[in-house]
């Protein structure tokens, strides 16, 4: 597998400070595929046209959006690997129409990607991935969210 530029100049910073190179390529290798399927998923609905719009959409295809009756079903794997929390967490920002659909995709893709040692991905984790998918898309969550995905909930007070 071939890196971008930018993560050999990475592996070469993360190395001079003591990092083993096999983390260092674990992490690059997780970081190559989000930033591959970033790129992947770009959404671009074909501009409406007075005349000849089915002839457009044919001749641009796109991402079509997410049907409102549509139910997404987590396989058993995806389960086991995130976990309750972090899957409720992820089908709380979808339905507060935070997370768009194709993001939310990506978040799992790449928490399914994270190494695991038998135990879900905590949803701390999950909150850096959400995140990183965010600022891979050059957007930044709004403010409540972004609160939400950086506040540390160990001394929060329930009322």
């Amino acid at each position: 597998m071939t890196l971008a530029p930018n993560f050999i100049g990475w592996a070469c910073k993360l190395t001079a400070v003591g990092f083993d190179a096999e983390e260092i390529q674990e992490a690059l290798v997780w970081l190559n595929g989000l930033n591959i399927a970033a790129q992947g998923t770009q959404i671009s609905f074909p501009a409406k046209e007075p005349s000849g719009a089915a002839e457009s959409a044919a001749a641009h295809p796109a991402i079509q959006p997410q049907s409102a009756n549509s139910l997404r079903i987590y396989s058993v794997a995806e389960q086991m690997h995130l976990g309750a929390e972090s899957l409720g967490f992820v089908s709380f920002l979808e339905s507060s129409g935070v997370l768009p659909p194709h993001m939310a995709e990506i978040v799992i893709d790449r928490a399914m990607a994270a190494p695991g040692d038998g135990d879900p991905v905590t949803l701390d984790d999950l909150k850096i991935i959400v995140l990183m998918v965010y600022w891979s898309f050059g957007e930044e969550p709004d403010a409540l969210i972004l609160d939400e995905l950086c506040d540390d909930t160990e001394f929060r007070i329930a009322h």
